[in-house]
């Protein structure tokens, strides 16, 4: 097929991509920087903002499926800038492919868009939408789930994926924020420890095909949120030191009561917000609750209708890290 991956540029969508062009796909990208590892393999690749309406339409226009990643992540606090690049992106692409009849559209969610705040253990996609989020990231990737979910019909078929902590070799997000943090001395963690879900680049990139085959096939996942993980719940802290020492770090983790944490980070983003800046905090609510609460997900359903299995294990993942 003729494929266009939004922000095909990033972690997760190179690892789409790469998967897409070793099976023989016609691979498009649309994103904000060049690219040129993406040309040599061959790729089309669109410069533009997914918030552009114009731009989108170029990109969209002849494809057969669009998997759509790009997106404004993080603990920032200045909304109009997730707005644009969730909300206002997503109906973009929804609104290309009415216009030129693609047919199958996967949608990069997240766990965050039905964290409330309080544990999740062995969750389900029966969890419902929170009344409030803590950050604009979880809010708007919550609103661009259901926009997606929604226009799902007989025209287009449209699944949402909610991939957890995505990590491995080439990570420019999660990984080298922790190493900031951790050589500064600030890699703190609420106490006690709770159980969190990962999931590795390869198997994150791998449910993403899978779930444009099953729209193309058998259908079954149209309009359907799935979590994506590796099945294999580690407590914050050992997960956290694990991926540090595969990166060559030695591990400095600290400890906090949950609720000096969340005070501080209430004062940071009080400042953060009368201040009037647009740049991450270096702590925030957001941060804190998903550090100080358990989140772990049962994949049982991607497995079913996906045929989704972690083909790397963390302990392997580990060792690809540290080769890397």
């Amino acid at each position: 097929m003729k494929i266009l991956v939004t922000g095909g540029g990033g972690f997760l969508g190179q690892a789409i991509v790469r998967q897409l062009v070793e099976r023989g796909d016609s691979v498009s990208t649309i994103n904000r920087s060049d690219y040129p590892e993406l040309a040599g393999l061959g790729v089309t690749c669109h410069r533009g903002d997914i918030a552009d309406r114009e731009a989108v339409m170029a990109a969209v226009d002849g494809m057969d499926a669009v998997i759509h990643v790009a997106a404004k992540a993080g603990p920032g606090l200045y909304a109009p800038d997730f707005v644009a690049a969730n909300v206002v992106g997503t109906g973009n692409v929804i609104e290309a492919c009415r216009k030129f009849g693609v047919r199958y559209l996967v949608h990069t969610s997240s766990p965050s868009v039905v964290h409330a705040g309080d544990d999740i253990d062995g969750g389900e996609e029966s969890l419902p939408y929170p009344d409030h989020f803590p950050a604009p990231y979880p809010a708007t990737k919550a609103e661009a789930e259901r926009l997606a979910l929604a226009a799902s019909d007989a025209d287009l078929k449209v699944c949402a994926l909610r991939p957890h902590l995505i990590w491995g070799p080439g990570d420019n997000q999660l990984l080298p924020r922790l190493i900031e943090k951790n050589r500064a001395g600030r890699l703190k963690l609420p106490a006690p420890e709770k159980l969190i879900d990962t999931v590795y680049i390869d198997n994150a990139a791998g449910a993403h095909v899978l779930a444009l085959d099953n729209l193309s096939g058998p259908g079954t996942a149209a309009g359907k949120a799935y979590f994506i993980s590796n099945g294999e719940p580690k407590p914050v802290g050992e997960m956290l030191s694990m991926m540090l020492e595969a990166a060559g770090e030695t591990p400095k983790l600290g400890r906090v009561s949950p609720g000096i944490a969340m005070a501080a980070a209430t004062l940071v983003e009080w400042l953060w917000r009368a201040t009037r800046r647009r740049s991450d905090p270096p702590l925030s609510r957001f941060v804190v609750e998903h550090l100080a609460t358990a989140h772990w997900f049962d994949i049982s359903a991607a497995r079913r209708d996906l045929g989704y299995e972690p083909t790397v294990s963390i302990e392997e993942g580990l060792r690809k890290l540290w080769g890397s």
